[in-house]
């Protein structure tokens, strides 16, 4: 049994010293050569890149590439785990792919319906089209597609790893619809991150995929490697704000940013949840300066302290909200003198659904305070 993994790429990275894992730069027709293998030679689709992302390189080794018995995709910064945390050996995926047709990511579980939340980010028309396509090319997943379309459950990310006779399979039915998808398609007015359709729509794809054809599945835990270049420059950009006490600036712009990457507070982009929090100094800055005429970015302004404090500070109050309260947590909120009402009480809003408690439990930790701190 010989397995390879392709690691999917559009920027240089240092690649997993396993042989088995196999960089490949997508899009490679339209940028500078990484020096590793690329998607744009014999049958390809290379220039198609900014609408099809991973998937370029996913149809390259489905025309080009026959020298495994078994195949995956993954990507320069998440990979599958195994159980102990760590990519898999093929040693390991021998054992495994001899049990399952498929490996792929945990099924995520949405807030809503599928349908819902790609409304809420791209235009729900494009969804419509890739229905009526696949009941006029392959009726009988019609009824599966229906059902998975209108209830919470996807996998993502374009993360597998399967036989290549499936692959070839899943291959020529996902780009059949597609192609057909992409020539009903008008893309006046999308945005760079709308114009990626064709990535979004095969993650759902490969669920109905999958769902239909009966598949035995292992559903793996996703390592995350580093983070997203735009969500480092998006953070090197608020902490210049921030030093500068200028919150309404770092706003402006993060909702700019977040305008065109919407995707950009999803946990595969902000990795460390840091974006999370600059949105909370953000709107702790601004209700303070309202109510005190002052903000926290008075007392100090790096960075790094300001992402460690409102940790702490979210830590504290989800543990009295949850009553896990320990030493660390009254001693942090007892002597902190940068902790006002104000920014309780927001922390409070994030971490307490219960509305109706919120104002008791803001009351209840400002009391833990040595001073109603209002700078």
């Amino acid at each position: 049994m010989s397995i390879k993994l392709f690691t999917i790429t559009h920027k240089a990275f240092t690649p997993p010293k396993d042989s088995m894992y196999i960089p490949l730069h997508v899009g490679r027709v339209n940028a500078e050569d990484l020096g590793f293998l690329g998607d744009d030679t014999g049958d390809s689709i290379s220039q198609l890149n900014p609408y099809f992302c991973e998937l370029t390189g996913m149809y390259w080794l489905w025309k080009n590439y026959h020298e495994a018995d078994y195949i995956g995709i993954c990507h320069y910064r998440r990979y599958l785990l195994n159980e102990n945390g760590s990519i898999f050996t093929e040693t390991q995926l021998e054992t495994m792919l001899k049990k399952y047709d498929i490996l792929t990511t945990k099924l995520l579980t949405l807030p809503g319906s599928y349908y819902n939340g790609f409304k809420a980010n791209h235009h729900s028309k494009d969804l419509i089209t890739t229905g009526d396509v696949l009941k006029e090319k392959y009726p009988e997943y019609k009824i599966i597609f229906d059902e998975l379309v209108h209830g919470p459950h996807t996998y993502f990310g374009n993360i597998f790893i399967t036989s290549k006779e499936n692959y070839n399979r899943y291959c020529e039915w996902l780009f059949d619809i597609l192609f057909e998808v992409q020539k009903r398609t008008d893309f006046t007015g999308y945005n760079g991150y709308q114009k990626r359709l064709f990535g979004f729509l095969s993650e759902f794809l490969q669920t109905v995929w999958i769902r239909y054809n009966n598949l035995s599945v292992c559903e793996c835990m996703v390592g995350m490697v580093g983070e997203k270049y735009e969500t480092r420059k998006l953070k090197e950009q608020l902490a210049a704000f921030f030093e500068k006490r200028d919150y309404t600036s770092a706003e402006n712009y993060f909702l700019e940013c977040y305008k065109k990457r919407p995707d950009v507070l999803m946990e595969a982009s902000d990795v460390t949840g840091e974006l999370r929090l600059c949105m909370q100094i953000i709107s702790t800055c601004k209700f303070e300066d309202e109510t005190y005429g002052r903000c926290i970015l008075d007392v100090f302004r790096d960075y790094h302290s300001l992402i460690e404090h409102f940790s702490w500070l979210n830590s504290a109050v989800t543990n009295f909200i949850n009553g896990f309260s320990c030493k660390e947590d009254f001693e942090f909120m007892e002597h902190n003198t940068t902790i006002t009402p104000v920014s309780i009480e927001i922390a409070v809003r994030l971490f307490c659904k219960d509305t109706s408690m919120q104002m008791e439990m803001v009351h209840e930790l400002c009391k833990l305070c040595k001073t109603d701190n209002n700078y």
